[in-house]
C-alpha cells in the first residue's frame, strides 16, 4: 500500500505540522509509513493505535462530538483518550455512562434548539425546562458547563432580546449556582452559518452577561464564530476573559482544520487564553474534510497543545 508524506505526517505526528519535512530522516519515514500502513490495512485500526498527542497540557482539550458524527461515540472516546483529551462534548446525559467508562467528561452538554431560544418569551418555559434538565444530570455526573442559545431574531430588536434573555436566565442562574454547574451562552455568526441569530456579537454577550450578575452565566466564545463577525479575537480574549467560561475551535474560512489554509493562528491564541489564566477546556469543533477525521483531530489537538 503506498502511502504518501502527508498521510504520514497528519496520522503519525500530527502536533507538528506544519513542519519543514527535510529535517525528518529516512528511518523515521520508513518507519511512520510502516506504522500507517498498518493501520490503514484494518478498519477502526487508527483509533486503536492512535498515541498520545497531548504532550504539554497548558490548555486542557475537548472535542465536539457532532464533527466527528459517522464515527462511534464508543471508538471516539477511545481515540480521544488515547490522545490526551478530556472531553467530549455538545452530548446529552444519555452519552454519560460512555464518556465515564473511558474516563472522560462532557465539557458542554446540550440543552435546548439554536433558532428558538430565550430571546423569546413564548420560548422560556420549554428552554428553561430543558437547561434545568440539563443542569440536573451534568451537576450528578461531576461534569461543568450546559450550553443555551439566544435564539433568532425574527424581527425583534436585540435591546427587546436582551431583556428577554436576562428575565429568563435570572429564573435558573440560582439554581445552577446551587448546583455548582455554569450556564454559557454560545456565540455564533450570523453572516454564514446562523443567519439572523441574535447573539452575534461580544457587545451583546458582554452587557447580558453583566446583567444576569451570576457568576455560573458565561460566555461560550467559539473563535471561529467570532472571527467571522468581528475579528481581533486575542484583543477580546484579553478584554473579556472574565465574561468568558468556554471556548470553541475551528479554522476560517469554512469551518474545518487548524491547518496553513486558513487564517487563525491558534499557538498564539492559545498562548492568549492561557495568559488570562483560564483554567477550563477548550473544545475542538471543526469539520475535518479529508478521509481520516481522527487525524485531523490529533493535528488540530497538537496545535492547541502550546
Amino acid at each position: 500500500m503506498e502511502i504518501s508524506l502527508l498521510t504520514f505526517l497528519n496520522a503519525v505526528r500530527p502536533e507538528t505540522l506544519p513542519m519543514n519535512t527535510e529535517s525528518l530522516s529516512r528511518r523515521t519515514l520508513i518507519a511512520g509509513a510502516a506504522s500507517v500502513a498498518a493501520a490503514a490495512a484494518a478498519p477502526g485500526a487508527l483509533a486503536a493505535q492512535q498515541e498520545r498527542v497531548i504532550r504539554k497540557g497548558r490548555i486542557r482539550q475537548s472535542v465536539c462530538q457532532w464533527c466527528y458524527g459517522r464515527i462511534p461515540l464508543e471508538e471516539l472516546a477511545a481515540a480521544s483518550r488515547a490522545m490526551g483529551l478530556e472531553s467530549i462534548e455538545i452530548l446529552g446525559p444519555e452519552a454519560f455512562p460512555t464518556l465515564q467508562k473511558h474516563g472522560l467528561s462532557c465539557a458542554m452538554t446540550n440543552s435546548h434548539g439554536i433558532t428558538k431560544g430565550i430571546n423569546d418569551p413564548a420560548n422560556h418555559e420549554a428552554c428553561l425546562e430543558a437547561i434545568t434538565a440539563a443542569i440536573d444530570a451534568t451537576a450528578a455526573a461531576g461534569f461543568p458547563n450546559v450550553i443555551t442559545f439566544s435564539g433568532n431574531r425574527e424581527g425583534m430588536p436585540d435591546s427587546e432580546g436582551l431583556e428577554n434573555c436576562v428575565t429568563a436566565l435570572k429564573q435558573v442562574t440560582g439554581h445552577a449556582e446551587q448546583k455548582g454547574v455554569t450556564i454559557c451562552m454560545e456565540l455564533l455568526n450570523s453572516k454564514v452559518n446562523h443567519a439572523d441569530y441574535m447573539a452575534d456579537n461580544m457587545s451583546w454577550l458582554v452587557e447580558l452577561v453583566d446583567r444576569v450578575a451570576s457568576d455560573r452565566f458565561k460566555i461560550l466564545y467559539d473563535i471561529y464564530h467570532a472571527q467571522v463577525m468581528e475579528g481581533d479575537v486575542i484583543r477580546t480574549i484579553r478584554d473579556h476573559h472574565e465574561h468568558i467560561g468556554h471556548y470553541h475551535t475551528a479554522g476560517n474560512p469554512g469551518r474545518n482544520e487548524l491547518d496553513e489554509d486558513q487564517e487563525l493562528y491558534y499557538p498564539a491564541i492559545m498562548r492568549a487564553i492561557l495568559e488570562t489564566g483560564y483554567t477550563g477546556i477548550v473544545g475542538q469543533e471543526f469539520i475535518p474534510k479529508g478521509e481520516d477525521k481522527l487525524a485531523a483531530l490529533a493535528h488540530g489537538v497538537g496545535v492547541c497543545d502550546v
